[in-house]
């Protein structure tokens, strides 16, 4: 199986509308999407009373265009090929094919030496696909030598396992310089300065001087 089965429902669930059943909510909107369920986008709310235990992602947007974080769909797809962007710090990737640029053609202009494959899209990088659902365009054509399943791919496997262990690590650096940190305050606020309460400590009994 070169496609998950929730994938075309993902890709065709219309994300950022306002939830029925949550319309007084302030966090209301439709951009969440539950692998489990396959039903339609929900709100914060409905995640945490109704897909608490589920596997869900969140759908971001990007110039009106809906995307996802690399470091969330890379857990459960094959998203080699396809053309990531740095929005906002974080390494995101789009659903779905894009409008082309007003004046821009399918074969691309001066200087574009990377196409999507399916709209013709000009890319950044030597990738094949510009977003998820030309990928998914290419395998239902003729296969497009590719695949979605994670399992096809055990380089990816490693690169993406690599990732993990490389956000555990920084996240252990994390913790041990907090924790050195607070030892340093600790230490400094507990410990009396020995040497100078001492010195104090000897100048402060005064004898009175012998009567004569």
């Amino acid at each position: 199986m070169l496609v998950p089965p929730w994938l075309e429902s993902l890709l065709s669930a219309a994300f950022f509308t306002i939830c029925p059943r949550h319309r007084d909510a302030p966090r209301n909107e439709c951009n969440m999407y539950c692998l489990d369920c396959m039903n339609d986008a929900f709100c914060f709310y409905c995640r945490s009373s109704r897909h608490k235990d589920h596997p869900v992602i969140q759908i971001r947007r990007s110039s009106y265009h809906d995307v996802v974080r690399v470091t969330e769909i890379q857990k459960v797809l094959d998203i080699s090929e396809v053309q990531t962007y740095v929005i906002n710090s974080a390494r995101v990737l789009f659903l779905n094919e894009r409008p082309q640029p007003k004046g821009s053609s399918t074969t691309g202009g001066k200087g574009v030496s990377h196409l999507c494959e399916v709209c013709g899209r000009s890319l950044l990088d030597p990738f094949r696909f510009c977003s998820l659902g030309c990928k998914l365009v290419a395998i239902k054509r003729n296969g497009g030598g590719t695949s979605f399943m994670i399992n096809s791919k055990n380089n990816n496997e490693e690169e993406i396992s690599g990732g993990r262990r490389l956000g555990s690590k920084e996240e252990e650096e994390e913790q041990l310089r907090e924790g050195i940190r607070q030892q340093e305050i600790m230490y400094s606020s507990n410990t009396p300065p020995t040497h100078s309460n001492s010195r104090r400590r000897k100048g402060i009994p005064h004898r009175a001087p012998f009567g004569t």
